[in-house]
C-alpha cells in the first residue's frame, strides 16, 4: 500500500503512515497531551501502531526512554522506520510482540508510565472491518480491555501512571476492572465533539496502588463550529 510522511508540527519530527490503512487519529494526539512523562522515566506504549504516541512523548516531555508494544510486525515495521527518520533510534524502541503474552516480553514493575489507545469496541459489537490493521485497532479482536489493564498493571512500577483513552459508555467497566488489578483513577477527562454534545471520548490517569482521590477536569471541546477546531485543540496540535 502507499505511504506517506506527515510533518507532526513538533521539532520537524515526522511520520509514515499507510496513506489507507494505519493513520493515527485525534485519540492518540489528545491521549499524547494528556500524558505526563517526567524527567528520567520510561514509558511503555501498548499497541502501539505507527508509533505516534512514543514520537510525540520523545518531543513533548523530559522522559529518558520510550518504548512501544505492538503485535503486527507491518505496523511496528513501520515504527521504527518513523523512530529512525527522526534520529531517535536511541531513544524509542518498538518490540514486537502480544500485549496478552506482556510477561514473557517485559519484567515486572519496569516502567514509571504506560499509555493505551486500545480498540474501543467489543468483538461482538458491530460489523469488523475485512482490513486486520484497521479491525484490530477498532474491536477487540487481538487484545480486550481486561488484557491491556492487566498489562499495564504487570509493567508498571508501585505508584506507576497509566494514562488511557477510552469510550465514556465503558467507563463502569474500566473502573472495575483498575479495582481488580490495583489501579486508582486519579484524573479524568472527557471529550466532546463540540460544547454542550454528549461526549465521545475519556481521558483517564490511573496509579498503581494509589490513594482514592479523583480530580474530573473540565470538559475538551473538539470544534467551536463545523470544520474550525477550538482554541485548545489548535494549541495541542501546533504548539
Amino acid at each position: 500500500m502507499p505511504e506517506q510522511t506527515d510533518d507532526l508540527m513538533r521539532r520537524g519530527y515526522k511520520i509514515i503512515q499507510d496513506a489507507e490503512h494505519s493513520r493515527f487519529g485525534c485519540d492518540a494526539v489528545l491521549l499524547s497531551d494528556f500524558c505526563t512523562v517526567r524527567k528520567n522515566e520510561t514509558a511503555l506504549d501498548l499497541g502501539s501502531g505507527t508509533g505516534i504516541i512514543p514520537i510525540l512523548l520523545a518531543a513533548k516531555t523530559g522522559g529518558a526512554h520510550f518504548s512501544g508494544l505492538e503485535i503486527q510486525e507491518k505496523l511496528a515495521d513501520t515504527s521504527r522506520r518513523s523512530i529512525a527518520l527522526n534520529g531517535l533510534s536511541e531513544k524509542i524502541d518498538i518490540q514486537t510482540g502480544d500485549i496478552n503474552d506482556v510477561k514473557n516480553i517485559y519484567e515486572p514493575s519496569s516502567f514509571d508510565v504506560v499509555t493505551a489507545n486500545p480498540p474501543y469496541i467489543r468483538r461482538n459489537g458491530g460489523a469488523i472491518n475485512e482490513r486486520i490493521q484497521i479491525a484490530a485497532s477498532r474491536h477487540e479482536i487481538l487484545v480486550d480491555l481486561r488484557g491491556v489493564i492487566a498489562a499495564a498493571a504487570w509493567v508498571l512500577k508501585n505508584g506507576g501512571r497509566l494514562y488511557m483513552v477510552h469510550r465514556p459508555e465503558r467507563l463502569t467497566e474500566i473502573i472495575n476492572l483498575f479495582t481488580e488489578y490495583k489501579l486508582e483513577m486519579k484524573t479524568l477527562r472527557f471529550v466532546q465533539p463540540y460544547a454542550g454534545k454528549r461526549p465521545s471520548m475519556a481521558l483517564i490517569g490511573a496509579v498503581l496502588n494509589g490513594k482514592p482521590n479523583l480530580t474530573v477536569l473540565p470538559p475538551l471541546v473538539i470544534y467551536r463550529d463545523a470544520g474550525t477546531y477550538s482554541d485548545e485543540i489548535t494549541k495541542i496540535y501546533c504548539e
